[in-house]
């Protein structure tokens, strides 16, 4: 969620890329979807195909292996280029940093306009395939990153001898002062105009030099800005007992191939004409290191990669790539183009996650590492080093929906790692224990500086400055709700005991702890905000709704789970929670974003956190229609980028609304870009993932919702959608099945023993 100067500028600009709510034909001339079978429906049929070179990184196709990523085009002049990236490339200044450009030179050139060109994205085998010529003068390309192993691997193959020249363009070369900041880097003005008095150097890469015919380049991170960040937030006492995140974390790569020689310390080119030439880039970032240490470990990943074939490494990445999209999936067909487009989307939206959300850490929302440099350089990032969790949570709802759970394991790490620093943040603020987690946020766990302020005249320690997140916690209840819904769908004890209430218990503690009670004896949450729209409030919904939801989900688990102190401590605070806020219009009752609230700031709809995340009101849930006509007398009503509103349609069972609203988002990518999923920039970034993940939400809840043990099939499913799907349940359940013409023609739910529990609803 961002803040209202900035929102009403880039809602201009998301206007300038927005399409009609009918999809676009993915047939004819467009760079297009292709048509087999699979044993994953409608995967084969989501792959891109592109039957032309490109421009430039306009034409970028993505891959990558979840946390190296690689985005990659064709020039008809003949190059080859690719963006490498990596989810730990985070740099003195936090800024996540692409690791350099490839461009590779082929001679002579395959790429010639008269020629026969296809470029496909795969993505059963995750591997970009490029196709030219014809007869006996075919060329062909495959570039993929190792789902196993820390490479990229370019292989080509020609029917004519072919010499290529490999070059690192590498722009930070020399050291210099940034002018281009974003909002959330650590040295950007405040919110509040207030200024770091710090300047943001952007330290250079080192280029090594006869490195035995390979290129080889890392950047050394000798400066870090988390130990200001500490002082400034009040925190400095914890630069004694922590580890600074940044400092002397290194991160580069090596280039190789067979039949290249070094021309400079940034070029290979080949020693004679090749029929077959395997290029491969091994990356490798190391924290608090030495270059020789760095330089060492990488030569021996080498080393350890080259004693397998690329076949082997080919043949064990498409068997992960296979299993993964195996957990799940979803097929629409629809009257048009118009449900092939939507599978589509929810495929690549799906894919980029996976590409990008197995790293050391969180994804980040704005591009996660599939950035592209647009107006700026390929390192600028929109709203800058931090996260928003209001905004990266919806890349991971659909993936706990997903079954992508080692998509969501960093996710979960980096607030558990965070967690001791939030609790002695607490306890120096306020005075009291528990944590709360800020809704913007440094992986580290602190406020974005500028949201905190740097003038700290006359202001107490932890006063935030920017009212849009001043008092904005409910992300921790978020986070349980979060963790306790993967839960219910795997019982992994180990992730219940570990993660889960370690970070509840600490949550929940702060919310019993921070306000007193009222004169009824109920917790008084004032001052308070309702998300960054309500600013100024008593009693807000979210805060109500979420500590509702996660407390009464905890204390549904038996004795040997929770302590007998906790479930006494846990019941009681249930019991202190105010009713929810509401009020009557023309006899209708509705939801209240907060008790009292005085003026908006944003345009987001707190009052429907009842419905999503927090899951109070829905399909057959008492008192649907409250939330219904709350959702109907709504005043922002949006189907792109981080706004819900498609989602909760769908928790509702307002299946029209739903479809009209997934149909939308799902067919509105930035018509700039040739790859069809990225979405934005909208509020966000490109490609936002926020706009894909709100799409695959609210997809999944149209098909299948849970409450508890019950699995109910077609809440909110349009009558002419025929669709085929495979989802996890709780209880570690499958549920597979087929909907024609609004006819449930197949159903198979294993374990056997938990149909009973099925509830099959009848589509719109």
């Amino acid at each position: 969620m961002k803040y209202l100067v900035v929102l009403l500028c880039c809602t201009l600009l998301q206007l300038q890329y927005s399409l009609p709510v009918t999809a676009q034909s993915i047939s004819g001339k467009e760079k297009n979807g292709e048509h087999h079978t699979s044993t994953v429906p409608g995967l084969e049929q989501s792959n891109i195909t592109w039957n032309s070179a490109g421009k430039d990184f306009h034409d970028a196709m993505p891959t990558g292996n979840g946390y190296i990523g690689v985005s990659m085009w064709i020039e008809k002049e003949g190059d080859l280029l690719f963006y490498i990236s990596k989810t730990d490339a985070y740099d003195d200044n936090n800024r996540l940093l692409k690791l350099g450009l490839i461009r590779v030179k082929i001679s002579p050139n395959p790429f010639s306009s008269d020629s026969f060109f296809l470029q496909q994205l795969k993505l059963k085998q995750s591997a970009i395939i490029v196709q030219t010529g014809s007869g006996n003068n075919t060329f062909k390309i495959r570039l993929w990153v190792d789902a196993n192993h820390p490479i990229i691997r370019l292989e080509m193959t020609g029917d004519k001898k072919f010499t290529s020249t490999v070059q690192l363009q590498n722009w930070r070369r020399e050291e210099h002062t940034l002018q281009d900041l974003s909002f959330s880097d650590p040295y950007q003005d405040g919110f509040d105009g207030s200024k770091s008095g710090k300047t943001t150097i952007q330290y250079p890469d080192s280029i090594l030099a006869e490195q035995n015919n390979t290129i080889t380049w890392y950047h050394h991170n000798k400066h870090s800005c988390w130990p200001f960040t500490l002082k400034l937030q009040g925190l400095e006492e914890l630069t004694k007992t922590q580890t600074d995140p940044l400092l002397n974390n290194i991160f580069g790569a090596v280039i190789y191939g067979n039949g290249l020689k070094a021309q400079n310390d940034t070029t290979l080119i080949s020693e004679q004409g090749v029929i077959t030439q395997n290029i491969a880039v091994t990356v490798l970032s190391k924290i608090s290191t030495t270059p020789a240490l760095w330089l060492r470990a990488l030569s021996i990943q080498k080393a350890g990669i080259e004693k397998l074939t690329i076949e082997q490494c080919r043949s064990k990445h498409e068997q992960w790539w296979n299993q993964f999209w195996n957990r799940s999936y979803i097929n629409i067909h629809t009257a048009t183009d118009t449900g092939a487009v939507i599978t589509r989307s929810y495929n690549l939206q799906r894919y980029l996650t996976a590409c990008g959300g197995r790293g050391k850490g969180w994804i980040k929302f704005n591009g996660s590492i599939f950035t592209v440099p647009n107006e700026h350089d390929a390192d600028f990032r929109r709203w800058g080093t931090a996260n928003w969790f209001q905004n990266i949570r919806l890349a991971y709802w659909p993936a706990i929906n997903a079954g992508d759970y080692d998509i969501l394991s960093p996710f979960y790490a980096t607030y558990l790692k965070a967690l001791p620093l939030v609790k002695k943040r607490t306890a120096l603020y306020y005075g009291h224990k528990g944590a709360f987690f800020s809704e913007t946020s440094y992986a580290w766990g602190t406020y974005s500086n500028g949201d905190y302020g740097f003038n700290r005249d006359g202001v107490t320690t932890g006063f935030v400055t920017n009212p849009y997140i001043r008092r904005h916690w409910s992300s921790g209840l978020e986070l349980t709700a979060m963790m306790l819904q993967q839960y219910q769908l795997t019982n992994n004890k180990h992730f219940l005991t570990d993660t889960l209430l370690s970070i509840a218990s600490e949550v929940i503690q702060f919310y019993d702890e921070h306000w007193k009670r009222g004169t009824d004896g109920k917790i008084l949450f004032d001052p308070s905000q309702s998300l960054e729209t309500w600013q100024t409030t008593i009693n807000p919904m979210p805060e109500i709704a979420g500590l509702q939801n996660v407390l009464s989900q905890l204390l549904d688990f038996p004795q040997s789970i929770i302590t007998w102190q906790q479930r006494i401590a846990w019941r009681k605070t249930l019991n202190d929670l105010p009713a929810l806020p509401m009020k009557n219009i023309d006899g209708k009752a509705i939801l209240l974003p907060a008790k009292t609230v005085t003026e908006s700031f944003n345009t987001e709809n707190p009052e429907l956190y009842a419905v999503f995340p927090f899951r109070i009101y829905g399909v057959q849930k008492p008192s649907l229609e409250i939330a219904r006509n709350t959702f109907a007398l709504r005043t922002n009503k949006e189907s792109f980028c981080w706004y819900q509103d498609d989602a909760q349609a769908a928790y509702l069972g307002l299946a029209t609304a739903a479809a009209k609203g997934v149909s939308k988002r799902m067919t509105d990518w930035n018509k700039a870009y040739a790859f069809p999923a990225m979405w934005g920039p909208g509020d966000d970034g490109l490609p936002d993932l926020d706009h894909g993940g709100v799409g695959q939400l609210t997809l999944q809840a149209m098909l299948m919702q849970t409450d508890k043990n019950k699995i109910l099939l077609f809440p909110a499913w349009p009558k002419d959608w025929d669709v085929s799907f495979r989802f996890p349940a709780p209880n570690n359940t499958m549920v597979e099945g087929k909907l024609l013409k609004g006819k449930l023609h197949q159903l198979k739910v294993t374990p056997a023993s938990r149909q009973k529990d099925v509830v099959i609803l009848p589509v719109q």
